[in-house]
């Protein structure tokens, strides 16, 4: 959460802002500082190569980082505020805490640098867009596919990866509401958060099972949570339980190929990574920006995951 460290660091990015000189003040290439959520997953990868696509076909200069892992926080903000004190022409930025980045985003708004808030917004109206997916909708199908395939009855736990990022809320209120609101018989059991790593995750889903032996499905949230549950399930050998996931990779795709998981929700990663230095760029020249760009998602399954339009976008 938002600490002493964090506004130290707001401290310093306000001091350096007024004496740093703009990267392009140099030359006449727009820089564009993206600052992710972290790297450790297929994911932020594929991001990554959609901003870079971007990059080349606009003809911008794109830097592109993140944390170690989703729970550094105060490394995500120390991030934030050394690139906006080389007062780079605008910043995309996943917050992995909706509110704790504000102060530096405030700075870069009264320094007239755009923010374009990408995969995960913040609690402020200071980004012109966010270029993200409709994560409550595709969470609420996850719930709907989670209900069939478990004939409508019976009890289902959560592994998310936070409850401090926009994504982290938003996919366990969709699922969540959408199993109260339509599914009577279902009963939610729990919700755990394993901080998107697969390690954690996967100690996490074999105390759901040992601790609820009736269970019959689990949601793995983010790419870490879902093989957490992929590989907690196997270990317990409790190959029954229906396991739905959320992004893909190549772990996730592999146990879909095997059955182990009996689908997920991906993402359009490339999308999000393309769109977001799209809007950066026409944000820096004045243009008209679209405040949510919904870059989709997708549910994919053993029996589409080789057509073209869910290969298109699955990443490994």
């Amino acid at each position: 959460m938002f600490n002493r460290r964090a506004l130290l660091a707001a401290a310093s990015a306000i001091a350096i802002l007024g004496a740093a000189p703009m990267a392009s003040a140099q030359d006449d290439t727009l820089d564009i500082a993206l600052i992710s959520k972290g790297f450790q997953h297929q994911f932020w990868q594929a991001v990554n190569m959609g901003a870079e696509r971007a990059a080349e076909e606009l003809g911008v200069n794109v830097t592109f980082e993140g944390p170690d892992n989703e729970t550094q926080v105060d490394r995500q903000i120390d991030m934030l505020a050394a690139a906006l004190a080389r007062q780079p022409d605008a910043i995309g930025f996943a917050a992995l805490d909706s509110q704790a980045a504000i102060p530096l985003l405030q700075q870069a708004d009264d320094a007239g640098i755009p923010v374009v808030a990408f995969d995960s917004g913040v609690e402020s109206d200071i980004p012109v867009s966010t270029a993200s997916t409709d994560n409550m909708a595709a969470a609420a199908l996850a719930a709907d596919k989670m209900a069939e395939l478990i004939g409508g009855e019976g009890q289902v736990a959560l592994v998310v990866h936070d409850q401090t990022s926009r994504t982290g809320i938003e996919r366990r209120d969709g699922f969540v509401n959408q199993i109260e609101a339509e599914y009577p018989d279902i009963e939610i059991v729990t919700v755990q958060y394993g901080a998107g790593d697969h390690l954690q995750s996967t100690e996490i889903t074999k105390s759901i099972i040992q601790a609820n032996p009736d269970l019959k499905g689990i949601f793995g949230a983010n790419e870490g949570s879902a093989i957490g549950v992929v590989n907690g399930v196997r270990e317990l050998g409790a190959e029954d339980i229906v396991i739905i996931g959320y992004d893909s990779g190549a772990a996730q795709m592999e146990a879909i190929r095997d059955g182990l998981m009996a689908g997920a929700i991906t993402q359009n990663p490339i999308g999000i990574g393309y769109e977001t230095v799209a809007a950066a760029v026409a944000a820096i020249n004045g243009e008209e920006v679209e405040t949510n760009i919904d870059t989709g998602f997708f549910w994919y399954d053993a029996e589409n995951i080789d057509d073209p339009e869910i290969a298109a976008v699955l990443y490994e």
